[in-house]
């Protein structure tokens, strides 16, 4: 029987494989519409469903099949999706609701179990000749948990629990890849903002910018910053939503890992609360910037829509385990960075030096650290994340 060490050795192994193919839409797939197939191996049937994925608004004279939606081919077991309203969304629509309760309720009713669908589509381009790349399609099961809860201040950590349908029809073991985060922030004044070449910038607001509003920031698997936006929410006709101020944004994992013809998105995020879940929709520009930082030109407009719809009796058993096990671990992580931020007005934040990744090693140290000394692992993390940090930018 092989030892701890050797069985630790094999998650992690496992693990990166698996967070591997999510995050590079090889393995969450948007390969059918409805990606809780069924596993009855009726393979025309599939490809026919295959055929079928398009975008309602896509690009009607342009007759090149190369535009068909990237990403997987993978399928996932059925799912039940409720159909009911949910309780978080039931108690929103209550009467005698101060902004600040109504506000908070929206933003946790982010929280639970979802099938989650990602899709992508450049509508507009801004060059000669230009040419739409492919659209993105990609899903994945996924649930949503509260790190925080406070009075102004909730934390949502996003976490994968993917099955797959394998070749001889049979469903997949679980596996689990901690996702990205998002943080709300009540009259919140400090934001770190994303200015380019891999550096993020302090930014203070006036108290009247912020009077009534919420940041979001929104962080990376490895809980490293991604974006910060201001917006304020609005309640009207039983419909609840946020939208974001103008923000600057990293190429995300589906652009950089294909393309480099750009340097940084910049658009806006809404956040709308549906009776069975919540959708988040992207309006974004796709810019090049000059050698010092500002904007050159933008090549592309692309608009993005991910849905979140309520899951019923799926097993998140593998997903309550990881983060009770890791939790410890990404609580030293997170705070490493919130002290970062405090000290310093830029950092420049590098993924990967020589052939050490950041996110890999982060990933692999949390299996590893369970059950660790809270102050062996604060002073592992500040040891792991320091070289890939630039003071100052």
């Amino acid at each position: 029987m092989p030892n701890v060490r050797h069985r630790l050795h094999l998650a992690a192994t496992l693990h990166r494989q698996a967070l591997t193919a999510v995050l590079c839409g090889t393995l969450a797939s948007g390969a059918i519409a409805n990606p809780g197939a069924s596993a009855s191996g009726e393979v025309e049937a599939d490809a026919d469903r295959r055929e079928l994925r398009q975008f309602t608004f896509a690009w009607p004279f342009t007759d090149d099949s190369k535009l068909k939606p990237r990403g997987g081919t993978t399928k996932g077991p059925d799912l039940t999706i409720r159909s009911a309203p949910t309780p978080e969304w039931v108690q929103l629509q209550d009467d005698d609701l101060s902004k600040l309760e109504r506000d908070r309720r929206a933003i946790l009713a982010m929280a639970g179990p979802y099938r989650a669908s990602f899709d992508f589509l450049e509508t507009t381009g801004f060059v000669a000749e230009y040419r739409p790349p492919r659209p993105y399609q990609s899903w994945g099961t996924e649930h949503v948990y509260v790190v925080v809860d406070e009075p102004k201040y909730i934390a949502l950590q996003h976490v994968l629990v993917m099955q797959i349908v394998q070749e001889d029809g049979t469903i997949s073991e679980p596996f689990v890849v901690k996702h990205w985060r998002q943080d709300w922030r009540y009259e919140d004044r400090d934001l770190h903002a994303f200015v380019g070449d891999k550096t993020w910038a302090h930014e203070k607001l006036s108290r009247n910018d912020v009077r009534g509003a919420w940041t979001q920031a929104v962080f990376q698997v490895d809980d490293s910053p991604r974006y910060e936006a201001i917006g304020r929410w609005q309640h009207s006709g039983g419909v609840s939503t946020w939208l974001s101020s103008e923000t600057w944004r990293p190429l995300p994992r589906r652009e950089f890992s294909v393309r480099d013809d750009y340097d940084v998105l910049i658009g806006t995020n809404r956040h709308t609360i549906t009776p069975t879940g919540w959708v988040h929709e992207e309006n974004n520009l796709k810019v090049v910037l000059n050698e010092d930082g500002t904007v050159d030109r933008a090549i592309a407009k692309e608009t993005g829509f991910n849905r979140y719809e309520r899951v019923e009796d799926y097993d998140w058993s593998a997903g309550d385990a990881y983060w009770t096990r890791t939790a410890p671990f990404w609580q030293a992580v997170r705070s490493y960075w919130a002290a970062a931020y405090k000290a310093n007005d830029r950092l420049r934040v590098t993924q990967r030096i020589d052939d050490k990744s950041l996110m890999f090693t982060l990933f692999q140290q949390a299996e590893e650290s369970a059950g660790t000394d809270p102050d062996a692992i604060a002073a592992l993390v500040s040891e792991t994340i320091a070289p890939f940090v630039t003071e100052g930018g």
